[in-house]
């Protein structure tokens, strides 16, 4: 007897207006798409994807991420202190649906494996239900005016979304090469091959940050010798003491080098790829350590050069973008600066630069970073856009240095974006005292009209040391109390309470 078949999945999210709508889903659009469900907010999530996991689908090319997470930390896993040990799980209410990232690997390295990671964003998806149209590729973006104000008109291959607020959560994946004479003659990261194929092969990559050390790395075991060449020297993140530079991951290739194994690291402009006979090359490079030019023969050249934001027409319809990456200029709400009702979230909301106090940027490229982003920013839109006020606890005068204190040796959003997010706790003659919860420090700092509050944050100095900073406001004007470090970063000391103590009194706390 035969069965009929079961009905096609119901595809989400027809073409038609909606208060908001989200582009994208890997981590960002995820972690956006499950805090506006969490505050009410209806939205539309679109993707041109077939599956959760943005660029997590294709890449790092040679399975390692760069972030990492601890099965074992001094925290229980699915805690709130636990995030601060795994950096590539999303956050959610539910239990069950948090810390998911341990749950997928299999123990030979606290670096997930890219599988691993895709398994983790689908895995939440599921778990948490979110909803999103698979296959609906973004292809214009256009305002209208009508009776109601501004909508955007995002253009879709199923259709036109009419929206008040647009979320691009897109990623910085558009692969970015230079204009050197013989580009085309270069594949780029995006390209690269099985590691089998380049075998017995000569490799000159171009560029020495992460990616070219991802490569270089991948293909040590392949290769029969490979160069690596930039015009700057390169930074390691061991010597920037931040995530700044390459990563101790990728290492080996620099270790070779200095010891004469095979790996050549040149301080060099690449002039221009020639043919050399046939499936050969020969690249001219200009040195800027002061050395001659060189010219280096070669089986394959690669282009580890980066990538840029894939905006479409986002710059047409106004939105400032600067650097290679064309990243869009952003408010510290992640807010476009020029083009009010437009947001990003995920990798691209590094845009919003932040203070970059010592020359440290924030982390929002990252899963760990940006994730607490996009929940700020779903709290934000429903504040400003919705009506909907964020809880503020009420504070007892004696429990803010304690709570302060405790977030600066706990907070996961204070340990993964150092100096750029901050715990907030307000003093109003009316409402008392309150907790605002964790902000943009930049938000906080030009909030002149604001009340009496104090935003502690961590920073670092490139020196080695994390120290709380606090930053009182009173009457508008902000001063600033930085508090010692601490050898095993244990700040909730009798000096750091009586510091903070006298902080905080003059905006009548304590």
């Amino acid at each position: 007897m035969s069965h009929p078949a079961a009905p096609p999945p119901e595809t989400p999210f027809p073409p038609g207006s909606y208060p908001v709508v989200v582009v994208g889903s890997g981590p960002g659009a995820l972690q956006l798409s499950y805090s506006l469900r969490a505050l009410g907010i209806d939205h539309a999530v679109l993707s041109g994807d077939e599956a959760p996991g943005g660029m997590f689908r294709r890449w790092p090319l040679f399975q390692r991420l760069l972030s990492w997470t601890k099965p074992y930390a001094p925290f229980p896993q699915g805690t709130r202190a636990y995030e601060r040990f795994d950096w590539n799980s999303l956050l959610a209410d539910e239990p069950e649906a948090r810390a998911l990232q341990p749950q997928f690997m299999d123990g030979t390295s606290y670096f997930p494996s890219r599988p691993e990671m895709e398994r983790n964003l689908v895995a939440f998806a599921e778990t948490t239900g979110l909803r999103v149209r698979y296959g609906c590729h973004w292809e214009s973006t256009r305002r209208e005016e009508g009776p109601d104000g501004t909508r955007f008109v995002v253009g879709t291959s199923d259709g036109e979304y009419r929206c008040r607020l647009a979320v691009f959560a897109v990623g910085v994946a558009e692969p970015l090469t230079p204009t050197t004479p013989g580009i085309e003659l270069a594949r780029h990261y995006a390209q690269t091959r099985a590691v089998e194929t380049y075998a017995d092969r000569r490799i000159f990559i171009i560029g020495k940050q992460n990616s070219g050390f991802e490569l270089a790395s991948g293909l040590l075991p392949w290769a029969r010798g490979i160069v690596l060449s930039s015009p700057s020297p390169t930074k390691l993140s061991v010597e920037t003491r931040s995530l700044v530079g390459v990563r101790a991951r990728y290492l080996q290739p620099y270790e070779d080098h200095v010891l004469g194994g095979g790996i050549a690291i040149l301080d060099a402009s690449t002039e221009r790829i020639e043919r050399a006979g046939e499936g050969a090359f020969r690249v001219h490079v200009r040195r800027t350590d002061g050395g001659p030019d060189l010219d280096i023969e070669a089986d394959e050249v690669i282009a580890a050069t980066g990538f840029s934001c894939p905006l479409r027409d986002l710059p047409d319809l106004g939105v400032a973008t600067f650097g290679r990456s064309r990243l869009p200029a952003q408010t510290s709400w992640w807010e476009s600066a020029t083009v009010p009702g437009i947001f990003f979230a995920g990798t691209i909301s590094q845009g919003a630069k932040g203070l970059q106090k010592h020359g440290v940027p924030a982390n929002s490229g990252a899963v760990q970073g940006h994730r607490y982003n996009a929940r700020i920013l779903a709290r934000e839109l429903g504040r400003r856009h919705f009506g909907i006020e964020p809880p503020r606890r009420s504070m007892a005068p004696e429990a803010v240095v304690d709570h302060l204190l405790g977030e600066a040796a706990r907070g996961p959003e204070l340990w993964h974006q150092k100096g750029y997010l901050a715990a907030v706790v307000s003093a109003d003659g009316e409402t008392g005292i309150r907790d605002d919860g964790i902000q943009p420090l930049t938000a906080f700092l030009d909030d002149h009209d604001g009340s009496d509050a104090v935003a502690m944050t961590l920073e670092a100095d490139g020196s080695g040391a994390i120290y709380p900073v606090a930053y009182v406001r009173r009457a508008g004007a902000v001063s600033e109390v930085a508090l010692d470090p601490h050898p095993v970063n244990h700040f909730e000391t009798a000096d750091g309470r009586a510091r903070l103590a006298d902080a905080v009194r003059a905006i009548g706390i304590g």
